[in-house]
């Protein structure tokens, strides 16, 4: 086992976490034997897990998860994405996560190890993107750039990164483990659904964090209580290894894999105690090693490599209104003078093979090599002169990337589903699109409404984050005699933004999915219709109750009888076929 200690660290961008040439070869080597039948199945999948490679519903391929740490990602690293979405991906396309990875799906695992050997010369690793390990750790896409901050933690999120990597005590946890860094009280990283979350402090003059913990959506989904208000930058790695010491000592959540996430622990104990098991965890002997972060620090310095300024500049003429909506919607000003960072809508996540390469594009002359993902699913384009937006939104446009409506009512998130999660109950992604359109069609102006977000997951596991959405699905089956049905329960109140958490209430209906772009326009149309006047969606939902809301789409609910007229209504959204449920065991969640 390599661990974190043995690797040489560089600070160049897109290298925070060390690919080892010899694990890519490995893998490589028992996938080959895997597939001569050499590997029992059962141990083959806890080695290839590891590696990031995830079995799908669909037999004999693989999805392959990419860390992104803090959703950073350069030109090259994109242009390689590019490569494997063209090679590899029979759909042609790379899918951004809620939690800022990057998936390609449909990979035979034949062709598995090529394309890791394509994305590991760029830097990028897949090592612990799955399985009962320390997930990629999530940042905030606007940390360095924003007003506000204390201070930028990415450095931090890359030392986190590197600790974690490999560290031989996090190979086998009861279950995954998810940690996130914000860079500002407004938590664009929601660390408050994480397992362990950092929001930067100041003490003294001390940088520091915030620390909160057993945070989570799915089954029981609560926003993670307080550790401590404040842990020193020198002192938080030995605080993250005692949750994680804990953690992994919790032989009682190893016996329901359902509940084996430290907040079931939190929870079963209170916090309180959960702090006394922590403080006790710090006497141990494992604390006399060195725990500064300096060593596995990421320090780079993104304004000496931000682009000079052009001798001119391309302007807007006829595309005036498009070009200043644009920049109302998808642009914010860094706290660095004359630099904005651009929030590039990207429909479900899904970027095709030319769409990564003229982005790559645009990063090298635009941004200077910077770009993060986000857990909305989108890209942000940071260090972007002012006098160049226009120039950058053109080039967007070139490539149909330049919708507007970043994180609005219009930019709906959602899982794969069924598409190619073998935990999937429904197609997620089609009923995505079904409503996108829909809200669409409805061009809706008001400012109010346009902040409204929606959001779906194929099961009840959100990995479409639907706990926390204004209007937010999972999907479920429904029976109709001897037939199934598509269906969806449904969230209303949920939110994320701008500091606030709070889960959603699941209202007392369940929907057929081809119902959902009626159930959307009728609770969006009852929300304008008797608001009042500055009234927020939640504010009007906290005023009213479920009640109205559960009449609003209440004749909705029923699908009706079986018949030729009515057959639609029993198949899942972009499919042919009758619906029937069909779920598999899971090997780790998105």
């Amino acid at each position: 086992m390599t661990s974190v200690e043995t690797v040489v660290h560089t600070n160049e961008p897109g290298l925070v976490l060390p690919v080892l040439q010899q694990e890519l070869e490995d893998f490589q080597t028992e996938a080959h034997r895997f597939l001569k039948g050499e590997w029992e199945e059962t141990k083959f999948i806890g080695f290839r897990l590891k590696q990031g490679v995830y079995g799908q519903r669909q037999p004999g391929v693989q999805m392959l998860r990419v860390k992104l740490p803090f959703g950073g990602v350069t030109p090259e690293q994109m242009e390689a994405f590019g490569e494997v979405a063209e090679r590899f991906a029979p759909l042609r396309k790379g899918h951004i996560t809620t939690r800022q990875n990057f998936q390609f799906h449909h990979i035979p695992l034949a062709k598995a190890a090529e394309a890791l050997f394509i994305m590991g010369r760029t830097g990028l690793s897949t090592r612990e993107a799955c399985g009962n390990t320390v997930r990629n750790v999530t940042g905030d896409p606007w940390a360095g750039v924003q007003p506000g901050e204390l201070f930028d933690p990415t450095p931090y999120a890359g030392a986190f990164a590197r600790y974690w990597l490999r560290n031989p005590l996090s190979q086998l946890l009861p279950r995954k483990f998810k940690v996130a860094f914000t860079a500002t009280d407004d938590d664009n990283a929601i660390t408050g659904i994480h397992d362990l979350g950092f929001i930067p402090r100041l003490h003294g003059g001390e940088q520091g964090f915030k620390v909160v913990v057993g945070g989570g959506l799915s089954i029981m989904p609560r926003n993670a209580p307080v550790l401590t208000e404040f842990v020193s930058v020198d002192e938080y790695l030995k605080l993250s290894e005692a949750v994680v010491r804990i953690f992994e000592k919790a032989d009682e959540l190893r016996k329901n894999r359902a509940k084996a996430r430290i907040k079931f622990l939190v929870d079963r104990v209170g916090i309180d105690e959960f702090k006394r098991m922590v403080d006790q965890e710090l006497q141990g002997d494992w604390t006399a090693k060195d725990f500064h972060p300096d060593r596995l620090l990421f320090v780079h310095d993104e304004e000496a490599n931000a682009p000079e300024r052009k001798p001119s500049y391309a302007r807007p003429n006829s595309d005036m209104r498009e070009f200043t909506a644009f920049v109302t919607n998808n642009v914010r000003a860094q706290r660095q003078q004359g630099f904005s960072a651009i929030e590039v809508k990207v429909t479900r996540g899904d970027l095709k093979p030319e769409q990564f390469r003229g982005l790559a594009a645009i990063m090298r002359e635009y941004c200077g090599g910077h770009a993060r993902t986000t857990v909305g699913q989108n890209i942000v384009l940071r260090w972007v002169r002012d006098e160049s937006l226009y120039e950058v939104f053109s080039r967007l446009r070139d490539i149909g990337l330049a919708d507007i409506g970043a994180q609005s009512i219009t930019d709906v998130v959602s899982c794969p589903g069924t598409d190619s999660c073998k935990l999937g109950i429904t197609s997620s992604m089609g009923l995505n699109q079904a409503i996108q359109q829909r809200v669409e069609s409805l061009q809706i102006d008001d400012p109010l409404t346009r902040k409204i977000n929606i959001k779906m997951s194929g099961c009840p596991n959100s990995c479409g984050q639907h706990h926390i959405a204004n209007i937010g699905f999972h999907g479920a089956a429904m029976k109709v005699g001897p037939n199934q049905l598509p269906a969806y329960h449904v969230f209303v109140g949920g939110e994320y933004q701008n500091g606030t958490l709070r889960m959603a209430t699941q209202l007392k209906v369940r929907l057929p999915a081809k119902r959902g772009p009626d159930a959307v326009e009728r609770i969006v149309g009852f929300y304008e219709r008797d608001r009042r006047p500055g009234e927020t969606f939640n504010a009007f939902f906290d005023r009213v109750g479920t009640a109205p809301f559960e009449k609003a789409i209440e004749d909705l609910t029923l699908p009706g009888e079986f018949s030729d007229d009515n057959q639609s209504m029993f198949i899942d959204w972009n499919r042919i076929e009758l619906y029937q449920l069909q779920r598999g065991e899971g090997e780790c969640a998105v």
